[in-house]
C-alpha cells in the first residue's frame, strides 16, 4: 500500500517538472524554427508554422553584418576568463573567511553580500571614471576585470558557508603533518570543493556571457564587442527582419547553450554533492 501511494504523489511533481521543461524549450525551438524561416514565409504562414525549407541566409546575413566570429572570440575569453579568475579568487577569499577565520568575519561576510546586491546601473559612471583614468576604457581587460571582482563576491560568499563547515581535524592534522597554508589549499581543499567550483565556474561564465549593461558601455569600439553587445546594436539600429532577428537569438544563445551541456555533469554533479553534504 505504501509504494503506490509513493508513486501516486510523485506524479504531479514530475507533470509539473514536465511543464516547466516544456515552457522552457518551446520558446527556443520556435526561435531555431524562425531562424531558418525565409521573411516571405513568416510573413504568409506565421511565426508558429513550419518551414518548408532551410533558408539560411539569414544566418549568413547577420553573421557577416555584425563579424559574429570576432564577437565570438571576445564573449568567450572575456568569460572564460572571468569564470577562470573569479572562481580563484572567490577560492582564496573563501579559505581566508571560512578556514582561516579572520577576524570580523560576520561583518567581511555582510560587505561581500551589499557589494552582490548593487545594481550595475549604479556602477556604470564609477567604472567609466576608473577605466578611464587607468587607461583600460574600451579594452577588454576592463570587462574582465570589472566582472572576476562582481562575480567572486557571489563565489566568495557561497564558498565561505561551505569552507566554514570544513572539518577541522582535516586541517590540524596536515599542519601537524608539516603542510603549510598553500599545501593545505590546493591539495585537500581545493580537490575536496572541486564540484562547488565547477557548478561556480558554470554559472559564472554564463551570467558574464549574458551580460550586457557593462560591456555596452566599456566596450564602444567593434573589434571589442561582444555577442550580447552586437545583437543589441543591430536591433536598435532597425536593420534586421523577422528572420534575421531569429537568426540572431539563435546564434546568441546557442554558445552558451553548448557550453552547459557539455558541463552539465559537472553541474549536476556539484548540486548532488552539496544536497549529500
Amino acid at each position: 500500500m505504501t509504494r503506490p501511494t509513493t508513486a501516486l504523489r510523485r506524479y504531479p511533481v514530475l507533470l509539473a517538472l514536465c511543464l516547466a521543461a516544456l515552457f522552457m524549450v518551446v520558446p527556443f525551438l520556435i526561435v531555431a524554427v524562425n531562424a531558418v524561416k525565409s521573411p516571405a514565409e513568416y510573413s504568409r504562414n506565421g511565426p508558429l508554422s513550419l518551414p518548408h525549407g532551410l533558408y539560411l541566409d539569414g544566418l549568413k546575413d547577420f553573421w557577416q553584418r555584425v563579424d559574429y566570429s570576432r564577437k565570438l572570440v571576445n564573449s568567450m575569453l572575456i568569460s572564460g576568463s572571468v569564470a577562470l579568475l573569479a572562481t580563484a579568487l572567490s577560492v582564496l577569499n573563501a579559505y581566508a573567511i571560512g578556514i582561516g577565520r579572520i577576524r570580523f568575519r560576520t561583518w567581511v561576510l555582510a560587505f561581500f553580500v551589499l557589494a552582490n546586491m548593487l545594481p550595475q546601473e549604479a556602477l556604470v559612471y564609477p567604472l567609466y571614471y576608473l577605466s578611464k583614468q587607468a587607461g583600460l576604457y574600451d579594452t577588454r581587460l576592463s570587462v574582465i576585470i570589472v566582472f572576476t571582482v562582481i562575480q567572486s563576491a557571489f563565489g566568495t560568499y557561497l564558498l565561505s558557508a561551505v569552507l566554514g563547515q570544513f572539518p577541522r581535524e582535516i586541517v590540524e592534522a596536515a599542519r601537524i603533518d608539516g603542510a603549510n597554508k598553500w599545501q593545505i589549499l590546493v591539495r585537500i581543499v581545493v580537490p575536496v570543493s572541486r564540484p562547488t567550483l565547477g557548478v561556480l565556474l558554470v554559472f559564472f561564465f554564463i551570467w558574464t556571457w549574458n551580460e550586457f549593461l557593462l560591456p555596452l558601455v566599456m566596450l564602444i569600439s567593434n573589434d571589442n564587442q561582444t555577442v550580447s553587445v552586437a545583437l543589441g546594436v543591430l536591433q536598435g539600429q532597425r536593420l534586421m527582419d523577422a528572420t534575421m532577428t531569429n537568426a540572431a537569438a539563435l546564434l546568441g544563445v546557442l554558445p552558451a547553450i553548448v557550453f552547459f551541456l557539455v558541463f552539465q555533469r559537472t553541474l549536476t554533479r556539484g548540486i548532488a554533492v552539496g544536497a549529500v553534504k
